[in-house]
């Protein structure tokens, strides 16, 4: 059940667009991420979502009520909780202050005050730390302060912009499935905003990816990861290789398509879009490098093998990337740490065909 809609959503700065008549819904207790580069739409969206930011044209319905086209609904008025990138924390201000500020403004009764800022404080894990001032925590509890006062007035909707992009990498990573396990807990419709593809992919039930201020694919981590809608998102999303080429024949019963690449050689993929796919179209074969195999010598099966030399070895700990030279193309490959072969040596790829897709 969609609890947040997205109606034709446009919006232009002067003679930029950053909102290109987007659509799409969130489902009630869902989190949704908006990912995407620099200057995509995403925040802008997120901002129109909170109030902050008024669209030129189309709608935004939350649990029902349009927010825009039966007039302008406030910020204050949306049941809305929003954590920002710069925590917006007041520093003259203790930690329990901090939190309650909200609930001051709509004049909750002191003792519920309380109640409520002490179930937050445990919620994210802040107990103890209500008389300090934001100056005497770490990044990691001053956002955890911005959240606990995002969530103290019970919001219907939590929106969350970059909120973990000033932490370490670590701190990131620990933050991201603290937020996630929270949200599910409290059944919290959210929608996230981030340029990091690895967060989007912890963090989120669906993500939306953006371009230019167009939502060019939505779907599970899952589904955007394995079935990217074309190069962009595919280039976003992880770490893919793409091998050029035409195609030379398609089997439109199979989904499957073969091309030649630019080193001539055939190889054998899987395409979603079969009125693009026509002989002769100039296109792209995309392959994860976790999808590749190699081989010291050539297997038995020859469709989709390529002979190549390791230009370069990456040891990463648990695994070690080849970047392989095929006839002046380079592939990058994701193997076992315990692998033997060294730079200048020549290796057999693999491409799963099931999992080489032709992108445009």
């Amino acid at each position: 059940m969609a609890f947040i809609e997205i109606q034709s959503l446009f919006k232009r700065f002067k003679d930029v667009v950053a909102i290109n008549r987007i659509e799409f819904e969130v489902n009630q207790g869902e989190m949704l991420t908006l990912l995407g580069p620099s200057g995509c739409g995403k925040t802008t969206t997120l901002r129109c979502i909170a109030g902050l930011e008024k669209p030129d044209e189309g709608d935004i319905v939350i649990d029902g009520k349009p927010m825009l086209s039966q007039g302008f609904v406030p910020p204050s008025k949306r049941g809305i909780g929003m954590v920002f990138q710069n925590y917006a924390v007041w520093p003259h201000m203790k930690v329990f202050n901090n939190i309650v500020y909200g609930l001051k403004l709509q004049k909750v009764p002191r003792q519920s005050i309380r109640e409520k800022a002490q179930k937050v404080l445990e919620l994210v894990g802040l107990e103890g730390l209500e008389d300090r001032y934001p100056a005497q925590l770490s990044g990691g509890q001053q956002q955890r302060v911005a959240l606990a006062r995002a969530l103290v007035t019970n919001p219907k909707v939590l929106l969350l912009d970059e909120p973990l992009s000033n932490l370490d990498a670590k701190l990131r990573e620990e933050l991201r499935f603290e937020i996630k396990s929270l949200v599910r807990r409290m059944g919290i419709t959210s929608v996230y905003v981030t340029h990091d593809q690895a967060e989007a992919m912890v963090i989120s039930d669906r993500i939306a990816v953006m371009d230019s201020g167009n939502v060019v694919q939505i779907g599970t981590p899952e589904n955007i990861y394995e079935k990217p809608a074309n190069k962009f998102v595919a280039d976003f999303i992880g770490t893919t290789n793409f091998i050029p080429g035409e195609i030379i024949r398609v089997a439109a019963d199979t989904h499957t398509a073969v091309m030649r690449t630019e080193f001539n050689e055939e190889l054998h993929c899987h395409t979603s879009d079969l009125t693009a796919t026509v002989s002769g179209a100039k296109v792209n074969a995309s392959i994860r490098p976790e999808d590749v195999e190699v081989f010291s010598q050539p297997p038995e099966n020859p469709e989709n093998l390529l002979k190549g030399t390791i230009a370069h070895k990456a040891y990463l700990g648990n695994f070690l990337y080849f970047f392989v030279n095929v006839d002046g193309t380079m592939i990058r490959v994701q193997v076992s740490h315990q692998l033997p072969q060294e730079e200048g040596e020549e290796i057999y790829l693999l491409l799963n065909p099931q999992k080489c897709m032709i992108l445009f």
